[in-house]
């Protein structure tokens, strides 16, 4: 077997010189390049990791947030629709309520102007019954000859009320 390895040109202390060349370079290079760049590997990974669970804890909390913000318009919506509806009865209420008064005013009004029409029908008659009075003492004092102030009252308030019911 050394006559091979001599016939292949290999030195044996020259190739175990290497070997532990080999082995102090892989143990250097093990512990201060591949531990921390496997330390640098794992720290970035979990953060990484954290980055994503924490972003999708942000877009789940964005859904709750955008659930929570939609319920509320639709609360803010409902709420609207019920003080819009309130208002409407509100503002019927209001309506027939005013009708109503405006209802009562003009009987009011009716009976009012109904009133002052008679009032003026009234005095109208006793007006006319004080012409008719006075327009049957002249004809009666003509008719005569004597002074109206002779002639009696009862006779007028007589024809007068003659008058009145032929009317």
């Amino acid at each position: 077997m050394q006559q091979l390895i001599s016939q292949l040109g290999i030195d044996w202390h020259l190739l175990l010189s290497q070997a532990v060349n080999f082995l102090l370079l892989l143990i250097i290079l093990r512990l201060f390049v591949y531990r921390p760049l496997l330390k640098l590997m794992h720290d970035r990974q979990n953060r990484i990791s954290d980055g994503l669970t924490k972003a999708k804890m942000a877009d789940d909390r964005l859904r709750e947030i955008d659930a929570l913000g939609e319920e509320k318009v639709r609360a803010a919506e409902m709420r609207a629709l019920k003080i819009i509806q309130d208002t409407e009865n509100s503002a019927k209420d209001l309506e027939a309520e005013l009708l109503s008064q405006v209802k009562h005013r003009e009987a009011e009004a009716m009976r009012d102007s109904e009133a002052a029409i008679k009032a003026k029908e009234a005095e109208a008659k006793k007006e006319m019954e004080r012409e008719a009075a006075d327009l049957v003492r002249r004809a009666i004092a003509k008719t005569v000859q004597l002074a109206p102030e002779q002639i009696d009252n009862t006779l007028i308030a007589k024809a007068v009320g003659e008058i009145k019911k032929s009317q």
